[in-house]
């Protein structure tokens, strides 16, 4: 089993850092409009899961030996009226363009990779666990 472990620490009231044990690093934040300077938790989960299944759906076009001209997929995240704001609804829409792909073909390796392959997808669905504590300064 492989684990990964990413730190977020906070920067401001509405600004944070998520870095990786490789020390890449992510700004999050959580200000509106025209103040926002990265994406919130929830746009970046839209992304993870937008990133996460494109590889899957371009890397198996390759494989069939398409030319892919262009890829991108958009996402929409439909979202919870209350507290907490979830994700009632999550629409993905993969464009590929390519000279010889086959619609057919591709909608086939798009639900693979949602479905099957997209680790992003299938943890949606995992079970979370927490815990907490509190450090006095030194």
């Amino acid at each position: 089993m492989s684990k990964r472990i990413v730190t977020v620490r906070m920067k401001a009231d509405y600004e944070y850092e998520a870095t990786n044990a490789q020390g890449n690093m992510v700004k999050i934040d959580m200000y509106d409009a025209p103040n926002k300077q990265a994406q919130s938790p929830m746009d970046l989960l839209l992304s993870a899961l937008g990133g996460c299944a494109s590889v899957d759906a371009v890397l198996m076009m390759k494989k069939k030996r398409k030319e892919i001209v262009d890829f991108y997929v958009e996402l929409e995240g439909q979202r919870n009226d209350g507290v907490p704001a979830f994700y009632t609804d999550i629409n993905l829409k993969f464009t590929l363009v390519s000279p010889d792909a086959k619609p057919e073909e591709f909608a086939k390796v798009v639900a693979l990779s949602v479905e099957k392959y997209c680790s992003v997808s299938s943890s949606l669905r995992s079970k979370i666990t927490f815990s907490s504590e509190v450090k006095k300064p030194l």
